[in-house]
């Protein structure tokens, strides 16, 4: 019975053989109940199958059953227990009903098996499951029944499943092998059949092998951690191993069969093959390679060559697998031939080297000289547009908005300029190369005289494409020099406007600090003596200023002169400098009459104020420029157009009129003095003012 048969059946555990013994070394059998109602039938095939697995040596000593009663029916366990008595009674020593915590008391009066062990052949106990160690050591009981034995049902199924398949198979397969190398020596003198007519097995020898070998067959089909195999309980190893070593005699004797009838077979074949691969090569294969040696005079031409080449390369490589192959054959056939057989196969493996090797070289140098050729005319094209862009660059006009764009166009075409150099040394190296890989091309002795016309062609193309690019650039080189000065000529004109503009805004920086920040007049003489020489230094900056915005816009002219173009700027800069100048000289010199004036006061009035005699007269001159003053600093400034500006804000003006007003101030406190002192004479003493100051 095979376990396919009854798979669904098994797959249910009914029963199984966990590999535990009892103390007499009996196997045990393991009959779990459920509370679902158990088929009689199922069971009675699930035992039949399991009974047949251990050898009769191992029936011998008895079987221990242990049927598990516990989630069971009283009369199930009955119906089960008087079943075994028709299915294993000689095999059976003991059976242990596994009981319930709540026993059927009432019902086991009716049926004690104790009293019928004479007419069942076996005792029968009731015991519950933590007495079960009594009769069975706790190793050999699963967990079920608090023992530790280690036992999966699912795997010990499929494990058997590839034990039946695995002998089935090899059972097969040793029947087929004897007949294929027992019939061989009847046609041993046949030497025309090969090895594939008849001569394969139905079962792949090498898969059937891999199985045997594999864990799941040489390890014991029941087993746990504690318990090891006794003799031959249940001859699933052994077996095994007796059939993996009938199949690899008989498969050994089988791959000789093969390999003598694939002998006298290979030497025919690989000598014709040699001859078919050598006819080609030296026949159309060399008529392929003498027919195409051109370069092309384009970058398009030269990839149809390569195009065309690979293809040929294509056809090539179709023969030289076949060599590759042949190659193999004959080294492992040299490895183990006859002395005659070696002669004859060391000469077709040296004719196909010497063939494969040179026309493999000849193919390698074709390809050589096409990518040279490619490289050649991608330069070329390459340097012919570098030469077209910097030609159409030098054509254009040059009318650029400002310098920047005149020295960025002028890096530009130095840029080009390099370029094209670095494109035609690239040029002359790539064609130099060319001409190296053309010249060391191999040719057989045969071959020698073809090439040299169609090869003297190439190399006078080569040679005329790099002297044409050679005029070309020196042409460009003479045009780059003239329009190099030409830019160099408006990068100064631009240079010039942008300088002029510069003297502008400078000026107009210089005019607003004057007006907004030269307001104050001093407090004594010696700040004003101080304050004029420094408004002097600050106009002669001024005046630099204007004088070097006049020379650039001179320059300019002479510039636009030299490249007949008129400048944007010539009629806008030059009033504007003009304007800001007379807006400054006018402002410069309101500036310098005001510092005169309060200098002029600040001195009357440090003179008055410090001698020991005062004169009614100058205090009144003094009274007098101080007033002038005042009047001058609220005073606004004209401008030649019109317009009319203050020096700094009104808070600085006032500010610059009190410490006029204080020295007013002072001074008339020393009229004062002098119009109250009993002597009417003109003269105040000194000591008198100095108590009386404030």
């Amino acid at each position: 019975m095979e376990a396919t048969a009854i798979l669904p059946v098994l797959k249910k555990k009914l029963a199984f053989l966990s590999g535990g013994k009892d103390r007499r070394s009996g196997l045990i059998l393991t009959i779990p109940l459920s509370s679902d109602q158990t088929s009689m039938e199922e069971l009675s095939a699930t035992l039949d199958y399991l009974l047949s697995i251990p050898s009769e040596k191992c029936k011998a000593r008895g079987f221990t059953v242990i049927v598990d009663g516990r989630k069971s029916q009283w009369n199930t366990v009955k119906t089960v227990v008087l079943m075994l008595q028709n299915v294993i009674p000689a095999e059976v020593s003991l059976v242990c009903v596994v009981k319930p915590d709540e026993f059927w008391d009432k019902k086991v009066t009716h049926f004690c098996f104790w009293k019928e062990k004479d007419r069942l052949g076996f005792e029968v106990i009731l015991v519950s499951a933590n007495k079960l160690t009594r009769y069975i050591e706790p190793s050999q009981l699963t967990d079920d029944f608090g023992g530790s034995l280690d036992y999966d049902h699912s795997d010990w199924l499929s494990k058997r499943l590839v034990f039946e398949k695995f002998t089935k198979e090899s059972t097969s397969l040793l029947d087929e092998l004897s007949i294929i190398n027992d019939g061989d020596k009847s046609n041993s003198m046949d030497k025309e059949k090969s090895a594939d007519c008849g001569l394969l097995p139905s079962f792949d020898p090498e898969t059937v092998l891999q199985t045997g070998p594999s864990p799941s067959l040489t390890s014991p089909l029941t087993r746990g951690p504690a318990w090891c195999p006794m003799e031959e309980e249940l001859l699933a190893q052994p077996q095994v191993m007796k059939l993996l070593d009938s199949l690899r005699e008989q498969y050994t004797r089988y791959q000789e069969l093969c390999r003598q009838r694939n002998k006298r077979t290979q030497l025919d074949e690989i000598h014709t093959k040699v001859m078919q691969v050598v006819t080609w090569l030296q026949g159309p294969g060399s008529e392929l390679l003498k027919t195409h040696q051109a370069i092309g005079d384009s970058m398009r031409a030269a990839q149809a060559l390569q195009q065309k080449h690979e293809e040929i390369e294509s056809q090539h490589s179709e023969w030289f697998a076949v060599y590759v192959e042949l190659n193999q054959q004959i080294a492992a056939l040299l490895s183990a031939g006859e002395e005659e057989e070696v002669v004859e196969l060391k000469a077709l493996q040296q004719q196909l080297s010497d063939v494969c090797y040179r026309q493999a070289a000849q193919l390698e140098g074709r390809q050589n000289v096409l990518q040279a050729a490619q490289g050649f005319h991608s330069t070329t094209q390459e340097l012919s547009q570098q030469l077209d862009g910097l030609l159409g660059m030098l054509c254009a006009d040059v009318a650029p908005a400002d310098g920047a764009s005149i020295q960025q166009n002028l890096k530009l075409l130095e840029e080009k300029l390099q370029a094209v150099e670095a494109g035609l040394g690239s040029l002359r190296q790539k064609g130099a190369l060319l001409l190296e890989q053309m010249c060391s091309q191999p040719w057989t002795p045969e071959e020698t005289e073809s090439p040299p016309g169609e090869q003297q062609d190439n190399v006078q193309q080569i040679q005329s494409v790099m002297e044409e690019m050679q005029l070309r650039k020196q042409r460009c080189e003479d045009m780059v020099d003239v329009r190099r000065l030409k830019m160099l000529q408006m990068v100064q004109l631009f240079k010039c406007e942008e300088d002029a503009l510069q003297a502008v805004e400078w000026l107009g920086e210089l005019l607003d600090a004057l007006l907004k920040t030269h307001v104050r007049l001093g407090d004594d003489s010696q700040e004003t003596r101080t304050m004029l020489d420094k408004h002097r230094k600050f106009v002669d900056v001024a005046q630099s200023t204007y004088d070097y915005g006049r020379q650039l816009l001179q320059a300019t002219v002479v510039l636009c002169q030299s490249l007949r173009c008129t400048t944007r700027s010539s009629g806008d800069t030059l009033p504007r400098l003009n304007r800001v100048w007379k807006q400054f000289s006018v402002s410069a010199e309101e500036r310098q009459q005001r510092l005169e004036l309060a200098l002029n006061f600040h001195g009357g009035a440090e003179r008055v104020l410090q001698l020991e005699c005062v004169e009614v007269e100058s205090l009144d001159e003094v009274d007098s420029s101080g007033k002038t003053l005042l009047d001058r600093l609220t005073t606004p400034i004209i401008f030649p157009d019109g317009s009319e500006q203050y020096f700094g804000s009104p808070s600085d003006t006032a500010a610059a009129a009190e410490g006029v007003r204080e020295r007013l101030l002072l001074v008339e406190e020393r009229r004062l003095q002098l119009l109250g002192d009993g002597d009417a004479g003109p003269l105040i003493h000194r000591e008198s003012l100095e108590t009386e100051r404030p």
